[in-house]
């Protein structure tokens, strides 16, 4: 589901680890790969790949916890977008299952869960999923 349009400013509900000085976020869409958005800041050299969870990780599953469902302003029976951070090396695009970026699309709000346990990788190769 790409229901992100074109681009549009996001406001984390918490800062994103390891870019707690980066408040402006617009996220925009690669027009020749649907499903596949730019995460750039307005104010830093900061820009993140993220890929539409349901897309290229279909069965993506990660617990959602009630209270980040909450501070999302997530109404009864919506669904929040699912997102995961794309690294890109000469050997290999791994995405990184362990940290997805949850989105609301109605109101943009959006956070950035960190999930315990092994079940979920850092960098699960893209290909083989």
């Amino acid at each position: 589901m790409n229901s992100v349009l074109s681009s549009t400013p996001v406001t984390f509900t918490a800062p994103m680890p390891g870019l707690e000085n980066v408040h402006d976020f617009t996220l925009r869409n690669i027009d020749s790969a649907p499903g596949l958005f730019a995460l750039e800041s307005g104010s830093s050299p900061v820009r993140l790949f993220l890929a539409d969870a349901a897309v290229f990780v279909p069965g993506y599953t990660p617990p959602l916890p009630g209270s980040a469902l909450e501070t999302l302003e997530l109404g009864d029976g919506e669904a929040p977008q699912v997102l995961v951070v794309v690294n890109h090396s000469p050997t290999a695009t791994t995405v990184n299952l362990m940290a997805p970026i949850v989105l609301n699309p109605a109101t943009r709000r959006c956070t950035q869960l960190v999930l315990d346990g092994k079940e979920y990788p850092l960098r699960a190769d893209l290909g083989s999923l």
